[in-house]
């Protein structure tokens, strides 16, 4: 490759680097062992959330040194950072959870912090666990300067028994270990083999959806999200991102020329056909947020609605994110969405290609076993629903993949619990009933604070065989491998006084997922008393510290839980300051 010469007339990092006024800025630079030619080169932040909390981030800094080597190589000069990360299979089921979602607002504003401190020309960001991929993505477009998000990869399935099992498997174990009906013994030997590698969980969790997203919204390389973390393979697509961010930054090709509306219908599209996690319904309008982009729940399940669902893969389906790699991965996945016009070809890339010129280089064929062909989907709408009612008017969210039609209504009596602890012990004891809506509120992200997600309830409910026997609404979230029918981001939530707060046990529920209805048989009338007589929002034990901070600034879940303005009040742009 030619060296190229780069203009740092207009870029953020000649506030550090040129002219004799930083003379001191470039002697910490030569402090850490830099060369004259690479202090004058764009300077490019390699962002990770690498820590030891999980498997998901644990190969981050590994993979990071090959993206290095690929800026190295296209003559930029990286320079590697780390955030945080908050990984839900640690936090999940207890207090920490809280912190799950509030990470997500962390990660962004971290990472933007940094690049502006040391005024970074452009960055390449890897992430691997839940909250760390919005995170990331959302402070490209926040920043908007070229940028490239590459995944960390999916954990490799374990195996008992001749059968691949997930963590999924392991919450649902602790389901089937309390009905009475898995030893101690058996759970022990599961837990041990459930996780053999580095990596996110490998179901169409929430961290693989969001990894197809980045493909599908044009931040990553197409297929750069398929490898499981352990393949050392995975190093060709660090190599290769290096390199599309310098030439990014050569043709001044930044994040939000990238992510646009059409961009994000790319995105929604990918998440319905694959039965995606419904967290897609907070995180695709929150990057769109950092836009300046309305692109709300309503407009996400509106295109989930006429999405067919064709891509088999856990929690609904049978396969992982590392058979759906073998099958052609998201590429393959856009090819057939193509095949059906629901694909807008002209959204630029990372690799500076459009969608429809990178698709038009891609060989495989949907498989008919986990990717079948658009024509005989798996159901004709998308894996995941909207939801409207007197009980939900903001919206709400339901995965129906791998659900069958006459499973997606329900009728039933509420039976509610103030916090998911609550309603754990009930299930645990079964104190409830077949044909019952459980109704678990004050989890939404103010009144939680934090918007937990549900899952060690939604599967200790599929553990006890009762996933398909009760419904369960929530102004909090589910995580990506819950399953049954469980609706989530009821908004407005409990503590902005929405109509969740109000309804009583044995209020009459109404669940309709075909038509995409939510109600509880109360008039409007009955409401308002109800509202009359509301005694306000449950206090919490956040008076202080960044969920009390978090619980002031955030705002409603149908705009993607944000804390800020967004790109709308914006009055600059970093990356021409």
């Amino acid at each position: 490759m030619l060296k190229r010469p780069f203009d740092k007339s207009k870029l953020p990092s000649r506030h550090v680097t040129e002219g004799p006024a930083r003379a001191p800025h470039r002697s910490y630079y030569y402090a850490m062992g830099m060369t004259e030619e690479e202090i004058h080169q764009p300077l490019v932040g390699v962002a990770t959330c690498w820590n030891e909390a999980a498997p998901c981030n644990i190969a981050l800094n590994r993979q990071a040194q090959a993206v290095k080597m690929g800026v190295k190589q296209a003559y930029g000069t990286p320079r590697e950072f780390t955030t945080i990360t908050v990984t839900d299979g640690i936090a999940m089921g207890h207090e920490g959870m809280r912190s799950s979602l509030a990470s997500r607002e962390a990660i962004a504003d971290t990472v933007e912090l940094t690049m502006r401190g040391h005024c970074y020309d452009a960055i390449v960001g890897l992430a691997g666990c839940d909250k760390s991929l919005p995170g990331m993505m959302m402070a490209m477009v926040r920043l908007n300067v070229p940028s490239v998000f590459i995944y960390g990869g999916s954990i490799l399935p374990g195996r008992l028994h001749g059968k691949d099992v997930t963590v999924q498997d392991v919450f649902e174990a602790v389901g089937r270990h309390q009905a009475g009906d898995y030893s101690d013994e058996e759970l022990e030997i599961l837990e041990r083999v459930a996780c053999p590698s580095a990596g996110a969980c490998g179901g169409q969790f929430t961290a693989n959806t969001m990894a197809c997203v980045s493909e599908a919204i044009g931040l990553a390389l197409l297929n750069s999200s398929g490898a499981p973390a352990p393949y050392e393979s995975r190093d060709q697509y660090g190599e290769a991102s290096g390199r599309a961010v310098m030439d990014l930054v050569e043709r001044n090709i930044r994040a939000r020329d990238v992510v646009t509306r059409k961009s994000l219908e790319n995105a929604a599209r990918v998440v319905a056909c694959t039965g995606g996690s419904t967290n897609a319904g907070l995180h695709l309008p929150a990057i769109a947020h950092e836009a300046g982009i309305d692109f709300f729940l309503d407009d996400v399940c509106e295109i989930f609605r006429d999405t067919p669902y064709f891509v088999d893969l856990k929690p609904g389906g049978q396969y992982v994110a590392k058979d759906l790699y073998e099958a052609g991965g998201v590429p393959v996945v856009m090819k057939e969405l193509r095949k059906a016009g629901l694909i807008h070809e002209d959204c630029m890339t990372a690799s500076g290609k459009t969608m429809g010129e990178e698709l038009d280089m891609i060989q495989g064929e949907a498989d008919g076993k986990v990717i079948y062909p658009v024509e005989t989907p798996i159901t004709a709408t998308g894996g995941v629903v909207g939801l409207k009612g007197n009980l939900a008017p903001q919206g709400a969210i339901v995965k129906v993949a791998g659900m069958e039609m006459q499973h997606q209504r329900f009728t039933g009596p509420a039976r509610v619990f103030e916090c998911e602890e609550d309603a754990f012990e009930a299930v645990k004891k079964r104190e409830y009933e077949e044909g019952e809506v459980i109704v678990i509120r004050n989890e939404g992200p103010a009144g939680g604070p934090g918007m937990r997600e549900m899952l060690a309830t939604t599967a200790a409910l599929s553990g006890q065989g009762m996933g398909k026997k009760v419904a369960l609404i929530t102004d909090g979230r589910f995580s990506g491998a819950t399953r049954g029918f469980c609706v989530g981001h009821v908004g407005p939530e409990a503590a902005h006084g929405g109509p969740i707060a109000l309804i009583q046990n044995g209020d009459v529920i109404t669940i309709d997922a075909i038509e995409g209805k939510i109600d509880v048989a109360l008039t409007d009338d009955e409401l308002a008393a109800r509202k009359e007589a509301w005694k306000g929002p449950l206090e919490t034990i956040y008076a202080s510290g960044a969920l009390w901070k978090y619980a002031q600034l955030v705002g409603e879940t149908y705009k993607g839980a944000v804390t800020h303005p967004g790109g709308k009040d914006e009055k600059h742009v970093y990356a021409d300051l």
